[in-house]
């Protein structure tokens, strides 16, 4: 019994010291910090800040409105590891010689389990300055036009606000919006941007004398489109429930996969007999199906006492099953998730697409499919428009209030 006690007492110790540890390693950490991100077509601002809570340390970037918290920060030696396990994301500094400024790099996972690895220095927050007397103002609605190194083109809709030379806003387009951009005019120079611990997105252009936007947009280390835009205040998309269909000869969605416990789950199953059925096309990598997921798991919590289940098929960037397992367990914890995910396959609409031969196409992720308590599938909508896109968000959850309520209310 001594020996145990003795073992307890050297645990606390040890705990106690260990947390003591850290928070003497954060202190010169702590504070705001303006960081850059260096990319292939220039340098991304954003800012993050470290502090101590309750003598405990805890990190968020600040992307526009939204404040992204880093759950997982470790010291090693003398660098800061901030890690954000839902998107799988790394950031990497240490104190450059003048123990002034930080740098390291960021380490994104994308498509296939592979790494991009990003240049990031960082400086004490300075605040901004505020610049008046500016020539040009983009706030409004912009037809856009994005054309890939492949010369494909995808349609969207530029929304922005601009106080000063401040600018803020997002891009909608018929797979999901850009989330929440900021940025800045100077001369006839804009840019926008958003770091979100998954996107790193870098849009530059210029304001031509006809009014016409010009430039080109830059996604992590591979991905590049020029883009251009004009004004138009009835600008506006398709329809999202026009896009993705069930194929002439089929009504009802069937498909059988694993959940993140090894259980083989299916439409059939008694558990969804009679129930209206929301089935997601999601996945832990995308910031859009991020947006979903914490708007349905709240709405599920609410309503599934009467006759709702959510079925999420999750399709994710690694080859090794058993690491995108642990990517969709990172996603249902930080959401809450109580409805059923499931492991579908590798991040390729394509194969998705094979997967589930009655759909015309797997066009995005996310995609969700409403099925009524019968089986049919009654609507699919393509995309979804977040928090980022203000009003759209606004009309999208009335909207599907309206549609859920009826499918609920059918017997």
């Amino acid at each position: 019994m001594k020996h145990k006690c003795k073992l307890i007492l050297f645990i606390i110790i040890i705990s106690f010291y260990g947390c003591n540890s850290i928070v003497d390693q954060s202190k010169n950490y702590l504070g705001k910090w303006d960081a850059k991100i260096f990319m292939p077509g220039g340098e991304l601002p954003f800012i993050f800040k470290i502090e101590s809570i309750n003598n405990k340390i805890t990190a968020t970037i600040i992307n526009n409105e939204e404040e992204v918290p880093i759950k997982e920060i470790n010291f090693e030696n003398d660098s800061l590891f901030l890690y954000l396990p839902a998107f799988n994301t790394k950031l990497k500094l240490k104190f450059d010689s003048n123990l002034k400024n930080l740098s390291g790099n960021l380490i994104l996972l994308k498509s296939g389990g592979v790494d991009q690895i990003m240049k990031v220095v960082a400086i004490p927050h300075k605040g901004s300055i505020i610049k008046t007397n500016i020539e040009i103002n983009i706030g409004g609605k912009w037809s856009v036009n994005f054309i890939d190194d492949e010369k494909i083109n995808t349609i969207a809709v530029g929304e922005f606000y601009q106080t000063n030379d401040k600018v803020t806003g997002t891009f909608l387009t018929t797979t999901g919006d850009y989330r929440y951009l900021n940025g800045f005019v100077n001369s006839d120079d804009v840019q926008l941007s958003t770091f979100d611990g998954a996107h790193v997105f870098l849009f530059k252009a210029k304001l031509s004398k006809d009014g016409k936007l010009k430039g080109d947009f830059w996604s992590g280390t591979k991905w590049h489109e020029s883009w251009e835009a004009i004004r138009n205040e009835n600008a506006s998309l398709p329809d999202e429930d026009s896009l993705t269909f069930i194929k002439k000869g089929y009504t009802k969605l069937n498909f059988k996969f694993e959940n993140i416990y090894g259980k083989e789950v299916s439409l059939n199953d008694e558990k969804y007999k009679n129930k209206v059925v929301l089935v997601n096309l999601a996945g832990s990598w995308c910031p859009n199906c991020h947006d979903e997921a914490r708007f349905l798991s709240e709405y599920y919590d609410k309503n599934k006492n009467r006759g709702l289940e959510i079925i999420a098929l999750m399709f994710e960037n690694y080859k090794d099953k058993n690491k995108n397992i642990g990517q969709i367990k990172n996603f249902k914890d930080k959401f809450n998730i109580q409805y059923d995910l499931l492991y579908a396959g590798i991040n390729d609409k394509d194969k998705a697409s094979e997967l589930l031969p009655m759909l015309n196409k797997v066009l995005a992720f996310p995609t969700t499919i409403y099925i009524d308590r019968k089986g049919n599938v009654r609507k699919i909508a393509t995309g979804f428009s977040g928090p980022g896109t203000g009003y759209h968000y606004i009309k999208f959850q009335e909207k599907f209030n309206n549609f859920l309520n009826k499918l609920l209310e059918e017997h």
